[in-house]
């Protein structure tokens, strides 16, 4: 089924926003994003350039053409205005970070400058879209969704669609169209705290903490079990270090918020790691002493292949 849209407006340019700009204009899409930062949005384009999922690395692995490459950078445009970004626009896609007044404040400016009928999609992993679009009117709220990517968004294959109660079935329907066109897998999910995948994902990584603070295995050891026991490409450690331990005590925080739920009260090593300045994977994540593999001075599964 061909997309029903031709441009995405991406509010948000850091890590996810920049990554799905480039999988939208590799497909063909125009995007015009924007940041409160400039910086950021400069940071957000050498991120789509020279990432390590980015384009001149798929030019060097012979994934594309320079040519390709090119063509795919032209159709990203910079602005630094949100008006300008959103005016005119059928489908505006937030990707910033995961504060609620802060995607209140984007979807109700969104929903005046783009058209009376755009799609307003929250790529939140997550904080639940009632909550984002409860002080909106009905009308507003039936065109508000999930539309969570997996980092990395260039290779993961999943996009979780979140409707609420009041979702238009419509707006589900073309952005499953638009996930297709893109090439990835989308899986329709009723609004809860974490969803679907993120849910039994912290979960997991809860319970390996957990073992982890008694003591009962190393970190690499809880990630090797997790590989080869069941197959998962990643260990909960590794998983958390790419996806940057900051952002995964965010998830936590809102998690534990939303449901006061014990399991996703976050980990008090989690807590120490983020606020002595570990946040992930230095490979990926800029500016960070590390994650846990740095921390406990040990080499990752994937660095020697289990």
């Amino acid at each position: 089924m061909p997309s029903p849209v031709n441009h995405v407006s991406i509010v948000g340019f850091g890590l996810m926003g920049a990554q799905i700009a480039q999988l939208l204009a590799q497909s063909g899409f125009s995007v015009s994003a924007y940041d409160v930062s400039e910086a950021q949005l400069h940071s957000g384009l050498d991120l789509v350039r020279k990432g390590k999922y980015g384009l001149e690395n798929s030019v060097a692995k012979r994934r594309m053409t320079e040519e390709e490459a090119d063509n795919a950078l032209s159709r990203i445009i910079l602005l630094n205005s949100l008006e300008d970004t959103c005016k005119g626009s059928d489908f505006v896609l937030e990707a910033v970070v995961e504060d609620l007044d802060t995607k209140r404040e984007i979807f109700s400016k969104a929903a005046v400058y783009a058209n009376q009928d755009a799609i307003l999609a929250s790529n939140t992993s997550t904080l639940t879209i009632s909550r984002i679009s409860e002080s909106f009117s009905p009308k507003v709220r039936a065109r508000i969704a999930g539309m969570h990517f997996f980092n990395p968004p260039q290779v993961m294959k999943l996009v979780e669609v979140v409707r609420t109660r009041e979702t238009n079935r419509e707006v589900v329907s073309k952005i499953e169209a638009l996930c297709t066109s893109l090439h990835k897998t989308p899986v329709e999910v009723l609004d809860s705290p974490g969803f679907v995948a993120n849910r039994i994902g912290i979960s997991v990584f809860a319970e390996a903490s957990s073992l982890l603070e008694k003591g009962i295995a190393s970190v690499r050891d809880i990630d090797l079990a997790m590989r080869l026991g069941y197959g998962y490409p990643m260990g909960p450690f590794e998983l958390g270090d790419l996806v940057g331990l900051d952002s995964r005590l965010r998830n936590m925080e809102a998690m534990y918020s939303d449901t006061q739920d014990e399991r996703f009260r976050p980990p008090k090593i989690l807590e120490k790691l983020v606020s002595e300045g570990y946040l992930g994977d230095p490979k990926t994540k800029r500016g960070s002493k590390g994650g846990y593999y740095e921390y406990f001075g040990l080499k990752r599964p994937g660095e020697d292949n289990g």
